[in-house]
């Protein structure tokens, strides 16, 4: 398989051939997806490291509890901005390539905070820090598009749940290092310390083992129909509310420990990791059930369970009850990672969808589907990042309007509803006759979105 480019590039791929999958491709897909998952796992270690970070500043570093939520605000930021070059790198590099670059650049942003994360480092310091950091978030969307081209149809949603969920993980690991560090009486350069060599280990692995599939290329048309299809951007408005959800909760979940119910940073880390790790450990699942019952309905019913979760939230924060609002604030990552998995597995039906009710059959449909769900996937993993974004500055302005992140959650729970209400309407919603291609696929009406 190996080309002329060098012996890590292939120059024929195609997961579709039963047999091909079989006998090679399975092999080496999985390969692949293993040293993916494990770059991308760093980079969600040092993207989020800044949750953590500040549960080290104590007040000698003289920073107030909305400095702090605007700090990790800057961070979300920047990693959901960079997904969208990181996506389309993999074509200019690339995929093992990629995994390269984009691992040893986790370097800077790890060497700089080891630098300056001190007492006495003005704000504006570790705002440009955070800055840095937020490449981190940039490794999911190349990752993602990468293992997407490795897979078939058929095993899309579990192998893209996998590598997000694996990636995810990166999140509760370096809270437990965290966690490690402080009950040992560490500092944060002792944390920082320890992830330096694993980026280094991360880059050398990659070069190793992945693979270049020389069929990957940048489609300039391809990103453009993605970015004109309204499907793009509904599916960004619910990425917000899975994977935003996901990651704001993230930054932002022992900060509200610390400061709504008066948690030492070292309780805090003994509660902080929880979620983060069930969420991601569940969001292979989410793909899993996806695959079996359709994308839209296994996510449909996971917006109603974020709001009753949510619900129970307002009522835990109004009480100050602290084991319910732990409890339930863990369902409701759990929820979230299930939601991940099943809205990503719904990119790649859509499209699918799209060519069948064009007329497309076999592999035309295949191949169009797979062209417009790889240039969208950037788009709608950097717009779902931006909903962490958005977690942050709620509860910046909750705290600094009521002193406690209650009015935060109500207005999510208003918007788990409004997504609920997106999903219906667009791909559950019976709105006429089955085209005749969607229904030999056996789908729903429109486009078949249900089974997606």
């Amino acid at each position: 398989m190996a080309g002329s480019r060098g012996s890590r590039w292939i120059q024929e791929w195609d997961p579709e051939d039963e047999g091909f999958w079989a006998e090679t491709g399975r092999r080496v897909a999985n390969r692949n997806l293993f040293f993916s998952v494990l770059s991308e796992h760093i980079g969600f270690s040092v993207w989020t490291m800044w949750s953590v970070l500040v549960l080290f500043m104590g007040p000698e570093y003289g920073l107030s509890p909305a400095d702090k939520f605007l700090l990790t605000s800057v961070v979300t930021l920047v990693g959901a901005v960079v997904r969208v070059p990181y996506t389309f790198a993999v074509a200019v590099f690339g995929g093992r390539n990629w995994t390269m670059i984009s691992a040893s650049l986790l370097l800077v942003p790890t060497v700089a905070a080891f630098a300056v994360v001190r007492p006495g480092t003005s704000f504006s310091t570790f705002l440009l820090i955070g800055l840095l950091a937020g490449i981190g978030g940039g490794n999911f969307a190349s990752s993602m598009t990468n293992i997407n081209a490795f897979f078939p149809m058929r095993e899309k949603g579990w192998a893209l749940g996998l590598n997000a969920g694996g990636g995810n993980i990166g999140v509760p690991v370096i809270q437990l290092a965290a966690l490690a560090v402080i009950g040992a009486g560490g500092g944060p350069r002792v944390l920082l310390g320890i992830y330096i060599p694993l980026i280094v280990v991360a880059a050398v692995l990659a070069a190793m083992f992945m693979d270049n599939l020389a069929g990957v290329k940048n489609d300039t048309g391809a990103a453009l129909d993605a970015a004109r299809d309204r499907h793009t951007w509904i599916m960004s408005f619910l990425y917000v509310g899975t994977f935003g959800s996901f990651i704001g909760y993230s930054f932002a979940f022992g900060q509200v420990l610390t400061n709504q119910f008066g948690r030492t940073p070292l309780q805090a880390a003994y509660l902080t990791f929880m979620g983060p790790l069930l969420g991601s450990l569940i969001r292979p699942l989410g793909g899993r059930l996806a695959d079996r019952y359709g994308g839209a309905r296994i996510t449909l019913w996971n917006f109603v369970a974020m709001a009753a979760a949510t619900g129970v939230l307002v009522v835990a924060s109004m009480h100050k009850s602290l084991p319910l609002f732990v409890a339930v604030f863990v369902v409701l990552f759990v929820l979230s990672g299930l939601g991940n998995g099943s809205t990503y597995k719904m990119i790649p039906g859509i499209f699918h969808a799209k060519a069948l009710a064009r007329g497309l059959e076999g592999e035309a449909a295949v191949a169009y589907g797979r062209r417009l769900s790889g240039a969208s996937m950037g788009l709608i993993g950097a717009v779902g990042a931006l909903g962490g974004v958005g977690i942050n500055l709620a509860f910046r302005q909750s705290f600094l309007s009521y002193g406690s992140g209650t009015g935060a959650f109500v207005a999510f729970l208003l918007f788990y509803g409004a997504a609920f209400a997106v999903t219906w309407a667009v791909y559950l919603r019976r709105t006429g006759p089955v085209p005749a291609t969607a229904a030999a696929a056996g789908t729903e009406p429109r486009l078949g979105y249900a089974e997606v």
